[in-house]
C-alpha cells in the first residue's frame, strides 16, 4: 500500500493529513493557524511558531500512526493563496508571514485595479489587496528597511516546503494566482513587477516548478524534530483551491467547485480564459487547464467572528456540556427555514465582493429582532455572497453545471449545505474525505511519483462521492426573493461606502 502525507496550511487551521492510495483518510492532526493582527486590517503569522507547531503536529501523527513509515511515498504542501512569505538575501526568514485575509494595501489595490487593462493580457488577473505584488509595494512605501532585505518571494505552501527541505522554489499555480505569471508562457514577466512599481523584486522571484515535481528531500534537522525519514521526497504541491477542486473530481466545466472556508471560492476548469470584463480571475491548474475563479474573503470566516461577538454565553455553556457551539447551531438550523429571519447580513468583515470600501452590515433590524435571527442571517448572507460569485461564473461559462462539489468548513454543517443548495438551486455533492486539501496534495504526490499516470486516473481511484443534496423547491423560491433584495440594497450602497470610510478615518485621526 502507498501512503501520502500532506501539510495543508489554511487561514484558519493547519492540518497534517495521511491518505492512502485509494483515497482513504487514514489520520489527521490539526492546530489553529494563529492569525495575529498588529493593526486593523493586518493579518500576519509568526513563522518560528508556525515551524514549531508543524514539527509537533507531524511528530504526533507519525508517533500514533499504525502505517509502516517505509510505505510513505512522499510529503507535499498545500496552502492558502495570495499573501506574502519572504526570505532575506541569505535565504532566511526575517519578518512575519502575511495571510490572505490581509487588507493593509486596499487603497493600492484599488489604484492598480483602475489600470488593470495595462496588464490583464499578460497575467489575466485582476488586482486584490492580498496579492504579493501589492503587499510588496506597500512594504516598499511603508517599511523600506524590510523591503530592501528581501531576497526571495514565496507563497504560503512554498515557504513551508522551504522549511522542510531548505530549497527555495515556487510552484506555478500559486504564482499565477498572485499576479506574477504570464499565463500564456507560464513564466514570470518583468512587465508585471514594473507595473506594480517593484521592478527590483523580479530578481527575487525563485525558480518555478510544477505541482507534481519533486523539489527536494526532508532535511536532517527536520527529520530529527518531526520523526519523518531524512531524505523523504518532498513534492511541490498546490494552491488550496486547486487541491480541493481536483480532490473533489472537478476536472471539467460540467462541475463547479465551491469552497466555503476562510475565503469564498467558486471555480471551474476551462480551456479558455475569462475576459477582463467578467471581473473573474484566471490562473494555471496542474491539469494543464486554466482555473476560472470568483472569490473574496466573504465566507465562513465571517460566521466565526459574529459567533464570538454575539454568543459568548452560549459558547461557554456548550463547552461546559462537552459540546461545540456549532452543535448547538446545527440543531437551530435544522429547525428553521428561510422565513425565520427577515434581516440581511453582508459578510464583509474581511473584505467585500461589492465595493472595495464595503463593510459588514446588518440590514433590517427592528426592536424585536433576536440574536437568533441575526445568526441565521449570517449563514444566509454568506450563501448569498457565494451566489453572487456563482452568477459571475455562469455569465462566462454560458451554461449551468450539473452539480456543485463543495468543500471547506461549511460542509461540516448538513443544514448549511442544504441552505447552499437552496440558494444556488443546484444539487451539491460531497465526497467521503473531509480534508480535501490533503487529498489533492496526495494526488499530486501520486502523479509525481508515477503511481498514477495523471490526475484523471488519481481521481478515478481516490475520489468517492457519498452524498448528494437536492434543492428544496419552496426554499429555492423564498431564497430567490431574499437574494434579489440583498442585491438591490448592495447595489444601492455601492457608491456610498467611501463616505463611511472617510468618516472612520477622520475619527481615527481625532483618537490619535
Amino acid at each position: 500500500m502507498h501512503y501520502f502525507l500532506t501539510i495543508d496550511n489554511g487561514g484558519t487551521n493547519t492540518k497534517v493529513v495521511l491518505i492512502d492510495e485509494h483515497g482513504a483518510q487514514v489520520d489527521v492532526f490539526s492546530f489553529p493557524t494563529k492569525d495575529i493582527e498588529p493593526s486593523p486590517g493586518f493579518h500576519e503569522i509568526q513563522l518560528d511558531e508556525l515551524f514549531k507547531n508543524l514539527m509537533h503536529a507531524i511528530k504526533t501523527l507519525i508517533n500514533r500512526m499504525k502505517v509502516p513509515i517505509s510505505e510513505i511515498v512522499g510529503i507535499t504542501t498545500v496552502g492558502h493563496g495570495k499573501g506574502l512569505y519572504v526570505l532575506n538575501k541569505d535565504n532566511r526568514p526575517f519578518m512575519n508571514g502575511i495571510l490572505s485575509a490581509d487588507s493593509r494595501a486596499e487603497s493600492l489595490a484599488e489604484k492598480y485595479e483602475s489600470n488593470v487593462n495595462q496588464i490583464f493580457e499578460i497575467s489575466h488577473q485582476h488586482v486584490m489587496p492580498s496579492q504579493a505584488p501589492v503587499i510588496l509595494k506597500w512594504l516598499k512605501d511603508n517599511r523600506r528597511a524590510d523591503y530592501d532585505q528581501i531576497g526571495a518571494v514565496l507563497s504560503n505552501k512554498d515557504f513551508i516546503r522551504y522549511l522542510l527541505t531548505g530549497k527555495v522554489v515556487q510552484e506555478r499555480g500559486d504564482a499565477s494566482g498572485n499576479n506574477l505569471i504570464n499565463l500564456k508562457t507560464g513564466e514570470y514577466d518583468s512587465r508585471l513587477t514594473h507595473f506594480f512599481g517593484i521592478s527590483e523584486i523580479y530578481e527575487a522571484l525563485p525558480s518555478l516548478v510544477n505541482a507534481t515535481d519533486c523539489c527536494g528531500q526532508i532535511s536532517k534537522g527536520v527529520a530529527r524534530q518531526s520523526g519523518l525519514p531524512e531524505g523523504l521526497s518532498v513534492y511541490a504541491g498546490m494552491f488550496d483551491i486547486d487541491a480541493c477542486a481536483i480532490a473533489t473530481g472537478v476536472l471539467d466545466d460540467s462541475l463547479f467547485s465551491i469552497i466555503a472556508g476562510t475565503w469564498n471560492m467558486n471555480i471551474f476548469p476551462s480551456r479558455t480564459l475569462a475576459p477582463e470584463s467578467s471581473g473573474l480571475m484566471n490562473s494555471l491548474l496542474p491539469t494543464n487547464q486554466y482555473l476560472i475563479e470568483a472569490s473574496s474573503p466573504t465566507s465562513a470566516g465571517n460566521l466565526n467572528i459574529i459567533i464570538k461577538m454575539l454568543m459568548t454565553a452560549e459558547i461557554r455553556d456548550a463547552q461546559a456540556s462537552g459540546k461545540s457551539i456549532y452543535d448547538t447551531l446545527e440543531s437551530f438550523l435544522e429547525s428553521t427555514d428561510a422565513t425565520f429571519t427577515k434581516v440581511l447580513f453582508y459578510p464583509f468583515l474581511y473584505g467585500s465582493n461589492l465595493s472595495p470600501d464595503a463593510e459588514g452590515s446588518f440590514i433590517g433590524l427592528r426592536s424585536g429582532t433576536t440574536k437568533s435571527e441575526l445568526i441565521k442571517s449570517v449563514y444566509e448572507g454568506i450563501c448569498f455572497s457565494h451566489r453572487q460569485h456563482f452568477e459571475q461564473l455562469l455569465a462566462v461559462l454560458g451554461h449551468r453545471p450539473k452539480a456543485i462539489r463543495m468543500s471547506g468548513g461549511a460542509v461540516n454543517s448538513p443544514s448549511w449545505v442544504q441552505m447552499f443548495a437552496n440558494v444556488l438551486n443546484l444539487p451539491i455533492e460531497l465526497t467521503d474525505v473531509s480534508e480535501l486539501g490533503g487529498l489533492g496534495g496526495a494526488m499530486a504526490i501520486g502523479v509525481g511519483a508515477n503511481i498514477f499516470n495523471d490526475f484523471g486516473e488519481a481521481v478515478n481511484q481516490m475520489t468517492h462521492v457519498i452524498k448528494r443534496i437536492e434543492p428544496d423547491p419552496r426554499q429555492v423560491d423564498l431564497y430567490a426573493t431574499k437574494y434579489e433584495t440583498y442585491q438591490t440594497f448592495g447595489r444601492a450602497m455601492d457608491n456610498q461606502w467611501k463616505q463611511l470610510d472617510l468618516m472612520q478615518r477622520k475619527m481615527n485621526t481625532i483618537d490619535d
